[in-house]
């Protein structure tokens, strides 16, 4: 058959092509491998159909891979395989990953990283590429991070909403944007609830879990009624270090403390006892987001705007009422206790 025909059937065009020459067709590329040429495509359409997606690390560690997931979801809706460079931060690398993905023809270009951050546009960077989980300086490009400050508040007004006053804010000794971000929500809610804002409350830790341990044991150091009653935490891994010291202490979550954390870290967040009540990071959601808008299938604003992608509350049992509250039932059910006796006595 002529190389006409052929092409008209395995590229299902309309044709008056019988139905029995399409079978045959078929038969002999299943029988032989075939397979169409991407390149020769690609050289006729423009088009590649493939995406690259450079990160810092994000492919090497436990906690970002559903931008990932993300991303290649929507791309293979879309009909569009992603090539996933890990630089490790490496400029070098980065330099290389960039000419190699262009010189590829890709048909778009998504630049990632591991936490929200603002970064200089890497030198050869092509017009319509999208920013993950940061932003750049200057702005040129459209970007999407998490909106930190909305997560901030909506964590804070989970513990108001509990009927707390003595609400601590344990920080990072790294001061990211986060950081700032989520210490402004903190201080909105406050503010909204009429609490003053007390600086002994705000305190600093490395962001793991023994940092978390070390902030806390300082907060439970202050005057009895200067300890807070809840705790929001910079992100889980510090909130696991406040479940350890609070139980070295013999308090109950949530009955003697209440906590919320950052990030619905897995294996982390949902595994402690009781799970820990958090805010999520929305790492899948901003993933699809970012690919969505390279390929040109979601329509986005201006060309250097920047999404802020929701940050949901992630509710379990790590947030109750204050022991105040707690302890004026159990005083009313004491005393009742206490006047039983009587009472059977008199009948």
């Amino acid at each position: 058959m002529s190389v006409t025909t052929v092409s008209l059937v395995m590229n299902d065009v309309e044709s008056r092509i019988s139905e029995e020459t399409r079978r045959r067709v078929r038969e002999a590329a299943r029988a032989v491998g075939y397979a169409p040429s991407s390149v020769a495509r690609g050289l006729r359409t423009q088009q590649t159909r493939t995406v690259g997606l450079i990160s810092d690390q994000i492919a090497t560690t436990p906690f970002a891979g559903d931008m990932l997931a993300g991303a290649q979801d929507a791309a293979r809706e879309n009909g569009h395989l992603v090539f996933l460079i890990d630089t490790g931060g490496d400029s070098t690398i980065e330099a290389d990953a960039i000419r190699a993905l262009t010189a590829q023809q890709v048909d778009a270009l998504i630049y990632a990283c591991m936490w929200h951050q603002v970064v200089p546009a890497p030198s050869g960077l092509p017009a319509g590429a999208v920013f993950l989980d940061c932003r750049p300086e200057g702005g040129g490009f459209r970007s999407v991070v998490p909106d930190d400050r909305a997560g901030g508040v909506a964590a804070v007004r989970e513990l108001v909403a509990a009927g707390h006053r003595r609400i601590a804010y344990i920080d990072t000794d790294d001061n990211p944007i986060a950081s700032t971000l989520r210490h402004e929500g903190y201080l909105e809610v406050l503010s909204e609830a009429g609490i003053p804002a007390d600086p002994a409350l705000h305190v600093h830790g490395e962001t793991t879990a023994r940092g978390g341990r070390a902030a806390y044991e300082r907060l439970l150091d202050l005057p009895e009624e200067q300890r807070p009653t809840a705790v929001f935490c910079f992100n889980d891994r510090m909130a696991v270090g406040v479940y350890i010291a609070a139980h070295r202490r013999g308090l109950d979550i949530p009955r003697d403390l209440s906590i919320v954390g950052f990030d619905d870290q897995a294996l982390i967040a949902a595994e402690q006892d009781p799970p820990l009540t958090t805010i999520a990071l929305p790492h899948y959601d901003m993933g699809r987001w970012a690919m969505e808008v390279a390929l040109g299938v979601r329509a986005e604003g201006d060309e250097d705007a920047t999404h802020l992608m929701e940050c949901p509350v992630i509710r379990r049992d790590s947030v109750g009422p204050p022991p105040a509250q707690v302890a004026k039932p159990n005083r009313r059910r004491a005393s009742l206790t206490e006047r039983l006796p009587e009472a059977v006595a008199d009948q």
